[in-house]
Formats: C-alpha cells, structure tokens, sequence
C-alpha cells in the first residue's frame, strides 16, 4: 500500500494507525477506513465528519438518497465497484461523486476520463456508502431479496433437456442475484395464480407486472440499471440470442417446481425505446385438464357442448378476444375425445399445452407450414378429430369445412364478439352460405369474468329499476340479491379466480335457413333469442345472480 496516500498519512499522523499497520495488512484506503473505525473511537458516520473538516470537503446525509433514480448512463459497475464510490447527479457538465475517502484522486481522474465530465466530492458515512452501492449494484439489497429468499430461490431448476449454450454456466456464476430474482419472480407469478408477466424498462424506472385474473398489477420496481441484465438472464433461460437486440425474439422456458411438476412459460421479446420489453406467458397443463364441469357452463349450454363433441362430423367453433379462454375449452374438448380409438391432430400457433395423445403440430411460417399446409396433411394421415388453432383465411376456412363435411370433427377459433358475429364472418371470408349452414354445428362465444372472493364479498342494493335497466326481469329484481367486491388479505381486490361467461348457440334449421339466404347477425341474434341459446349478457346476469361474480364485472367483460 502507498504509504504517501493523503488519507493514509493524515490518520498516520494524527496516531490513529500506524505505518506498520500499513506495511503488514497491506491495506487499501477503504480498509483503512474499516480499521480505524473498528479500533478507535470512531464510527464511520464520526470517520466522515472528520475527513470533511482535515480536508474541507462538503459533508453528505446518503440515509435519504435513494440510488434507483441515478441515470442510468452514469452507472458503471466496475468503477463504482473498484473505487467505492457512488455518482450521484449530474449537472450541466460536472459530475457529482459521493465518496468516504476525499483524497482518492487517481479514483477521481478516472470518471472523469470515463464520462467526460468534471468531478465534485462529497464525503459520505462509509457504511451507508456501501448499503447503498449494494442496493444499486448488489442486488442481493437492491432486489428486494432477502437471505431466506436468496437461499429458497436458488435451488428453483430450468429443464435443460433441450440444451443449453456453452457460456450458460459462466453467466450462471457471474449473475446468481439476477438468477435467484428471476427465479423468485417466476415463482411468485406462480403463486399468486397470473396468466401473464411483463418485464418493461422506461427511461428512469423498470417495472414488472403480473395479470392476475385478467387484470394487470405492478408487482416490483427493480433498479432501472439493470434492465440489460435481466433481459439478458431470462433470454437465456428461454434459449434465445442474447446478443440480438433489434428483432423480436420468441422462445420457452421449463421451471422445475418439484421432481414430478413442471410449468412451461411462453416468452416474447420486443425492443423498446429503453429496452427489451419481455412478456411471458405461463403455460400451466393443469388449467387444460380442470374438466367440463368447472367451466362455469350452465346446465344446458354443456348439454349442447357434449352433444358437438360426440358427432362423427361437424364443425365446432370457439369465438371471443385474446384472453377470454378459448384454447381453455378447446383443450377440454379434445381432452374428453381423447380416446385410443381416435386419432387427433392439432395445428397450433404456438402450441401452448403439451398433451399426451395428441398429435401437436407447430405453425411455422418460414419453413412453409402454416395452418392451411398442415390440414392438408392432416387430412393424408386418417384423421378422426382435427383442431386448428385459428381460421385467419379463406383458404383455411375452406380446407376446414371441407374436412368437416367429409366425415371429421373439427374444432378451431375466430376472433369475433359474439356467436352470430361468427357465421357472418364466414359469410365475409368468402365461404358460400351453404358450405357455413352445412359444416358449422355449434358456436362458443365466452368471456373470463373474475369470481367474488367468498371471504369478503358484500350485499350491494340497487333500486329496482336500475335491475331491470341492467337486464333482469322484473320478477328478479324485486327478490335478487346480489354482491359485491370488497378486498381481504385471501384475494387481488375482492376477486379470486375466473370464472367463463358463454352464449352456447346451435345451428338448427332455422338458423340454418337465414344463413342460406343471406341474413344478417341481428336476424341470426334475434332467432337465437327466440330458440332459447342465451347471449353473453343473460349468461353473465345469471352469473351475478347466482353471487358468483359482481354486476360491475359483468359490465366490465360484456362491455355494457
């Protein structure tokens, strides 16, 4: 150690060390600091005061300053690690540096020559330095991730059976506090039952969100510095190239909850303004085996259902926006025709569910294999049930109806608002009325509503004509009790779980005849009405009757 350090030989002098202490330790300025304030009368935050009068340099309070809103561009990990010394802001040209050694100039020099900027000191308590060098570097601090967690979190495993790239291992080393967050955000998602993540960086902040029964929440704000990182951890872990910045990036990730249990995460990257967005998607088989019952069908919408699923032929269709559970209750479907007398074939994009039985075939474009080139094929190999994951074109709708009038049962989904909507939506594809009245047999249009939580939900009274405004008969609002959310310490806002809304509706022969002279979806609406196939309205109404769900709710997904 230089013995001509001005720290050094100012506390030398002063008796509080000696030049042995020097010579033997070989210490460093900021082991110094950790010797005098453990062997003398000092503490660091009296050790700062001291340096600020001997060598009149501004004293700073770093108790109230918070780290995460230094710019981002002033944050070099290695010189704030090798120095120990915190860039705090920045104005106009000069640099402000919070240190606990005043005299360290070669330290100094450096950021200045690494930023372009002048540079001003403040001394600082050396412990609350360190606490806040860790809470914006460490992440152990910074993460929010205590000791408990970080040992819990760590052993969380990815399924490398697929491979994985030579320098995963090397970054596994460097990196194990971003590794043990993510994992501790994966399993949080997990817990608390979300569909989706989003991992989104902004100019100053970073922030990550679950959807939780449809709904998004802001569920941690880690430091905006290390947006890179973590980007850069959760796409290895889904196998994608880290170095790739500019395009978006698809891939899958495996978590290993326990030896028998996995959860595949669907992951999608887009390059922002200040970052990669990252959103996941979980993709939890158990959703896909809950089984018809617990659906939230009424009584004679399933009856309708089971009646499609056991036809020989026919077309059944599933209907509603992204979100509303429609693969869901395809997956349902084929699971009670999953029979080793049948043979099934998929077409999905992506396939999101790996289910045993079935033959599963991914859509990719670049390779020429898209829905319409798949049915072909699947029509070559003896089909018995065919799904398609989406009928986006003419040709695809066609090649779907002809395999639906040619002795298979088909299931696939349209993105349309309502159950009539669908067959008008044929109609406009360019598919001939009676190529739809033949084929089609039953529609699906639903909605996710959240449920009451069960703990808290309360009684809402509503005068009578508001009930009926709403939708109900007369008869019900006179002796209809319903309810309302509240919010417990056992749900998100009052509401646990999602429950389906659905308008199950029957192509019967009248139907059939406004489709083959070209009726419009108010004329096909209207007879659905009057044949008894309840809307998605009715549906959620009888919903929030039953106490299941809040009327707002119903409002919410009905868009009333």
């Amino acid at each position: 150690m230089n013995l001509n350090s001005p720290l050094i030989r100012k506390f030398i002098s002063l008796g509080y060390i000696t030049p042995e202490d020097v010579s033997n330790k070989g210490l460093s300025s900021t082991s110094v600091i950790e010797l005098i304030t453990s062997s003398s009368d000092f503490t660091t935050k009296t050790f700062a005061a001291k340096c600020s009068e001997l060598f009149k340099v501004p004293l700073f309070d770093l108790a109230s300053f918070d780290p995460q809103h230094i710019p981002s561009e002033l944050v070099n990990e290695s010189l704030i690690r090798k120095h120990h010394i915190l860039p705090m802001s920045k104005r106009n040209r000069t640099l402000f540096l919070a240190t606990a050694d005043p005299t360290d100039f070669d330290a100094f020099e450096n950021f200045e020559f690494n930023t372009g900027l002048q540079t001003e000191v403040v001394v600082v308590d050396f412990a609350e330095l360190e606490k806040k060098i860790d809470q914006l570097l460490d992440n152990s601090s910074g993460l929010n991730l205590s000791d408990e967690e970080f040992k819990e979190f760590s052993d969380v495993e990815i399924d490398t059976s697929e491979g994985t790239k030579d320098n995963d291992v090397a970054d596994e080393k460097e990196d194990a506090p971003i590794i043990v967050y993510i994992n501790k955000i994966l399993m949080d998602a997990i817990r608390k039952g979300a569909s989706d993540l989003h991992f989104e960086p902004y100019e100053f902040t970073y922030r990550i969100r679950f959807r939780i029964d449809g709904i998004l929440h802001e569920v941690a704000a880690p430091p905006q510095a290390l947006a890179t990182r973590i980007s850069a951890r959760v796409k290895v872990m889904a196998r994608l190239d880290i170095a790739e910045k500019r395009k978006p990036q698809d891939g899958r990730i495996k978590l290993k909850i326990t030896k028998k249990k996995s959860i595949d995460f669907r992951v999608s990257t887009l390059p922002t303004l200040w970052g990669e967005k990252i959103v996941m998607r979980i993709l939890d088989s158990s959703s896909a085996m809950l089984g018809i019952d617990v659906l939230g069908y009424e009584v004679e919408q399933k009856e309708l259902y089971l009646n499609a699923l056991a036809q020989p032929q026919g077309m059944i269709l599933v209907t509603g926006p992204t979100g509303s559970g429609k693969t869901v209750s395809l997956y349902t479907g084929l699971n009670i025709l999953n029979k080793p007398e049948r043979n099934i074939s998929t077409a999905e994009d992506p396939v999101e569910i790996n289910l045993v039985g079935i033959n599963q075939v991914q859509i990719n474009a670049r390779a020429d294999m898209t829905f319409a080139n798949a049915l072909r094929a699947f029509l070559r190999q003896d089909p018995d049930v065919v799904m398609v994951g989406e009928i986006r074109d003419l040709e695809t709708a066609e090649i779907s109806i002809k395999a639906a009038q040619t002795g298979h049962l088909v299931l696939s989904t349209l993105h349309t608002n309502s159950a009539p909507e669908t067959l008008t939506r044929l109609l406009n594809m360019g598919v001939p009325a009676y190529n739809v009245a033949s084929s089609v047999t039953l529609i699906i249009a639903q909605r996710l509503a959240r449920r009451l939580c069960n703990n808290c939900k309360q009684p809402e009274e509503l005068p009578e004509q508001e009930l009926i405004r709403q939708g109900f008969s007369e008869q019900q609002s006179k002796e209809l009790t319903l309810f309302k959310a509240n919010g417990c310490e056992l749900c998100t806002e009052g509401y646990k779980g999602r429950v389906g809304i659905y308008e199950v509706m029957q192509i019967t022969p009248e139907i059939a005849q406004i489709i083959m002279r070209g009726g419009n979806s108010l004329e096909i609406a209207q007879k659905s009405k009057e044949q008894g196939f309840n809307n998605l309205r009715l549906s959620g109404l009888r919903k929030a009757a039953k106490g299941i769900t809040s009327l707002a709710e119903i409002n919410r997904v009905t868009s009333f």
